[in-house]
């Protein structure tokens, strides 16, 4: 392994360069904004100097920390970290040129800095303007460090204290041109590194086997970066993954077990009844690959016709006719499908667990824990009539004990099963609701971790239903459904869903081999940015607004955390309405400037004339 560069800007009297120099495996470049001759008549800079040259280092005067690749030959770019200590543009310097300074620093530190670099910068108490400032100003009083950071790709990591104690020798000088040193109790030394790059908006197309032929269709832009992402391979070590593998060796000391989760197909074919039309991701095939009726018939072995069955009556209902049109594809939102026409197929012994797990796909409003996509697995079991309710709490035991038994992260899940009883409980997540779309549910399963969330009877993870008509006349099918990304959510305390598809190694790193670990999140304090859309809603038509939402995610590549309604008023004699929403812009693992969520927000203004027909006010 070879010596890690350091490079260090700004130096006042170079006392803390010369407490690094030495330090083994340690190569040490030490910068000062001064010339030697100026740099030198400060307290005690000579000797430092001296002992850094005696050490190796390398010492640079008149060194400007907004042209650093100008000092540098290209094979001597790659610093490994950069320091730079209390920065200060000079005597009553507000904070905006102060801020300045730091987006010309970050720029140019952006092009010396190795790929998986370190940026380090020490601040007075207070004008960072993070949480762990305090106290803490008020936001536009401060140097806003994490959002100018974030304008030249970079993400704070990580902030403590900056604890002058430990630095032998160390003594702070002020800024350039004077002598009054900073006041540095209560310092912090915030560290950057370089975030991934933001999505690309290029979009992406899937094929398919369909039948005898291979189909293709565009895959809609807000899933362009969660496509065939493999989270449940055997290879992966993916949390997702380690939860479905712990629940099925649970179950498997209960039950004998099937694994049937090998090629489902992504698309369904038909008429989804009961489920909102704006809940589905429909699908139109390429037009010189899109197959025949008659084509299409044969292929629904791979591409599921859903004929609705009614948990409620019992009662299986026929796809109604016209539906077989090749334009009525749609991305799969449940599993239910693949086991319904399983279970068709003919026997299905009794006592037996079938398992079936994929990524299923729901257009939804954004809320903190709606997923457009997440990991389903679909436990079904036939059992005697009469013997659900015992079998139910079999399932759930089993479950249970399984997900005590993961709580090595330190959270302790509490579970508990909740008949349902009436419309209310499907309200406590978009995952509940939409579940309930799909046809009766007896049971909800509940996840609540400690400490507590905010909902008081925690997360809906799960739901059981039953039906008597797609086993013989003495069985019952007992289905189970589990959202695994949010039991993975829970479990390892990740508080936002779409943390779990970044493509940052940081993320995966945290779980080596598949186990399951308290995360830490490699982003602190990302900043947010609000902005407000008004428009008229087209004269004579109702406002679709999880389509509004699912277009925000896409536009955004998911960083729209918010969409609120603010306003909605009929103007008089027109009967025309309009609509105000307000628009938080925030990324989970990714820099996310001012001007980056700015142009977001242009975007999205021109989608949404484009695709929901309104008119801009």
């Amino acid at each position: 392994m070879g010596l890690r560069r350091v490079l260090l800007l700004g130096e006042g009297n170079f006392s803390f360069a010369a407490s690094l120099c030495g330090a083994r495996g340690t190569h040490v470049v030490a910068t000062c904004y001064e010339s030697e001759e100026d740099a030198s008549r400060r307290g005690g800079a000579a000797r430092s100097i001296r002992r850094l040259r005696e050490s190796g280092a390398e010492v640079v005067f008149s060194v400007d920390c907004s042209k650093l690749k100008d000092y540098f030959s290209p094979e001597k770019r790659e610093f490994d970290c950069i320091y730079f200590n209390f920065p200060h543009c000079g005597r009553k310097a507000g904070v905006v040129k102060n801020r300045e300074l730091l987006a010309h620093f970050f720029r140019s530190s952006a092009e010396v800095l190795a790929e998986e670099g370190e940026i380090h910068v020490a601040l007075c108490n207070g004008q960072g303007g993070t949480p762990m400032d305090q106290p803490r100003r008020e936001w536009h009083n401060s140097w806003q460090i994490v959002a100018v950071a974030a304008g030249a790709g970079f993400i704070l990591s990580n902030v403590h204290p900056f604890n002058t104690e430990t630095i032998h020798g160390y003594k702070c000088t002020g800024y350039r041109s004077q002598d009054k040193s900073f006041r540095v109790e209560g310092a912090l030394n915030h560290i950057f590194t370089r975030s991934t790059p933001p999505l690309c908006f290029t979009p992406g197309s899937c094929q398919i086997q369909l039948g005898s032929q291979k189909v293709s269709f565009q895959v809609p832009q807000v899933l362009v970066d969660k496509m065939n992402r493999g989270f449940l391979e055997p290879n992966s070590n993916h949390p997702v993954r380690t939860v479905k593998e712990e629940l099925m060796a649970g179950l498997s000391q209960a039950f004998p077990l099937q694994d049937t989760d090998c090629c489902l197909s992504l698309l369904h074919h038909g008429h989804l009844e009961g489920v909102c039309p704006s809940n589905i991701f429909w699908i139109t095939l390429s037009p010189e690959e899109t197959p025949s009726t008659e084509e299409t018939s044969h292929g629904l072995a791979r591409a599921v016709l859903f004929s609705h069955v009614d948990f409620c009556q019992g009662t299986e209902k026929n796809v109604p006719e016209g539906c077989h049109s090749p334009g009525q594809f749609y991305l799969r939102p449940s599993l239910l499908p693949h086991a319904q026409a399983r279970m068709q197929e003919g026997a299905f012994p009794a006592g037996t667990l079938h398992v079936f797990s994929g990524p299923v796909f729901r257009k939804c409003r954004i809320t903190p824990h709606s997923m457009p996509v997440f990991h389903e697995v679909l436990i079904v079991l036939a059992v005697n009539r009469g013997a659900e309710s015992s079998c139910v709490q079999v399932l759930v035991n089993n479950i249970t004990s399984t997900i005590h038994s993961l709580h090595q992260t330190g959270l302790k899940p509490n579970i508990n099963l909740q008949e349902a009883t009436g419309s209310e409980t499907t309200e406590r997540n978009d995952f509940a609701a939409f579940e309930s779309q799909l046809g009766k549910i007896q049971y909800f399963i509940f996840v609540e971790t400690d400490p507590p969330g905010s909902c008081e009877k925690g997360s809906c993870v799960g739901v059981i239903r039953t039906s008597h008509e797609l086993a013989s006349s003495e069985l019952v099918l007992v289905f189970a459904s589990l959202n695994l990304d949010l039991l993975a959510m829970l479990l390892c305390g990740i508080s936002d869903w779409r943390m779990l598809w970044t493509p940052d190694s940081r993320f995966l790193r945290q779980f080596p081999r598949g186990q399951l670990r308290l995360f830490k999140s490699f982003s602190l304090y990302p900043p947010s940015y609000v902005h407000d859309v008004s428009f008229w809603v087209p004269e004579g038509e109702q406002f679709d607004e999880v389509a509004f939402h699912t277009l925000a995610r896409g536009v955004s590549g998911e960083m729209v955390v918010s969409v609120q309604l603010r306003d909605s008023f009929q103007q008089a004699g027109t009967g025309r309405r309009s609509l105000c929403y307000r628009l938080t812009f925030q990324s989970c693992d990714r820099a996310l400037s001012c001007r980056g969520a700015a142009e977001m927000q242009l975007r999205l203004r021109e989608e949404i004339q484009r695709q929901l027909g309104v008119t801009l006010r």
